[in-house]
């Protein structure tokens, strides 16, 4: 039986020969032979020793040999040994770090900075950029304005410290005046501007059941219009950009395979679930081929990295790839891009 790579324990000549087998397939996509690695490698050992030493590491299921070439290719398990313990990871380059910077500026919105993000992720790699969309209720609120719209309907307008707007249509028990629907608002914006929805809402229950007469009639309407106003989002969503580069990957040239990944990418509920599992572990988690516990995601990699600001986890973001992607380029873009985007959403001052 096969054994975890952290459970393994390879030699120096080994994990040399690992690193630089994996290295060669993931810049050529070719398996790669004794011969090559012996010019490679820079160890002093004959080939004959080199195929003792694949052999080996084939036995510990590391490595694979297609039946069509001598040489051999990584699998799933030798991608994780590669990535835990033998990848040289640098810090990105000054310019990418300003690029990122650039184009994730504070005060963009919450929309356009996500879309942004997901874009760069997927410029910078060459693959598929996610990213997960805060919950909105983690956002504080600055201003709700009320609009009658008929007899029992009401626009709300929510402007977010995050710099977005968004228009909820409320089905209310009663007609209320343009007087009333002011007033609640002043009261809303007077006292609970700055503070997160989830916190106004408890809190209005709260006051409304210690609360007596005048008092009690402004905040039993305010309680009705902010429960729907400021309820949670139903619909927790992701921002994917860059789908179809994975059309040209020679490992997911299968169709049938592409076609899966797509509908995966369509109804993005799996992909989200899998991000959330990433978004209580600091820094960047790798996901490679079955490990996602995605049929469709088999053949790939997701590399993740959750985004913070204020000290509150936000989101995750990622990058969608094939198993043979240049991990040590693709890690510090993940790690950076969350870093830009967590500062973008800090609050001002």
């Amino acid at each position: 039986m096969n054994r975890r790579p952290s459970d393994l324990s390879l030699d120096p000549r080994s994990r040399q020969l690992l690193r630089t087998l994996i290295g060669r397939y993931i810049h050529s996509g070719e398996p790669v032979g004794s011969q090559t690695l012996a010019r490679h490698a820079g160890l002093d050992v004959s080939a004959a020793t080199i195929r003792n030493i694949l052999s080996d590491l084939e036995d510990a299921g590391l490595l694979s040999a297609p039946h069509t070439s001598a040489g051999r290719i990584p699998t799933a398990q030798g991608y994780r040994l590669f990535v835990d313990s033998l990848l040289q990871v640098r810090p990105l380059p000054e310019g990418d770090l300003a690029r990122l910077r650039n184009e994730l500026p504070a005060g963009s919105g919450t929309q356009t900075l996500l879309g942004s993000a997901s874009e760069l992720l997927s410029a910078m790699t060459h693959f598929v950029g996610v990213v997960s969309v805060p919950k909105r209720e983690q956002f504080a609120f600055r201003r709700i304005d009320f609009v009658p719209l008929d007899a029992q309907r009401v626009l709300a307008i929510l402007v977010f410290a995050d710099h977005d707007v968004q228009n909820r249509v409320i089905q209310t028990k009663r007609p209320y005046d343009a007087g009333e629907l002011e007033r609640v608002a002043n009261y809303l914006n007077g006292h609970f501007a700055g503070r997160p929805v989830a916190d106004i809402r408890a809190t209005l229950l709260h006051e409304l059941r210690s609360a007596q007469s005048e008092m009690a009639a402004l905040l039993a309407q305010s309680v009705e219009l902010a429960e729907q106003a400021l309820a949670p989002d139903r619909d927790d969503d992701m921002v994917l950009a860059g789908q179809t580069r994975l059309m040209g990957v020679q490992e997911l040239s299968d169709v049938e395979r592409l076609r899966e990944l797509f509908e995966a990418f369509a109804r993005k509920r799996e992909i989200l679930q899998l991000l959330e599992r990433t978004i209580h572990a600091p820094g960047v988690r790798i996901f490679i081929g079955e490990e996602t516990g995605l049929a469709p995601l088999e053949g790939v990699s997701l590399v993740t990295a959750p985004y913070t600001a204020g000290g509150h986890v936000l989101g995750v973001l990622g990058v969608i790839g094939p198993t043979r992607m240049a991990y040590e380029r693709v890690i510090p873009v993940v790690q950076a891009a969350a870093d830009a985007l967590g500062d973008a959403f800090k609050p001002e001052g």
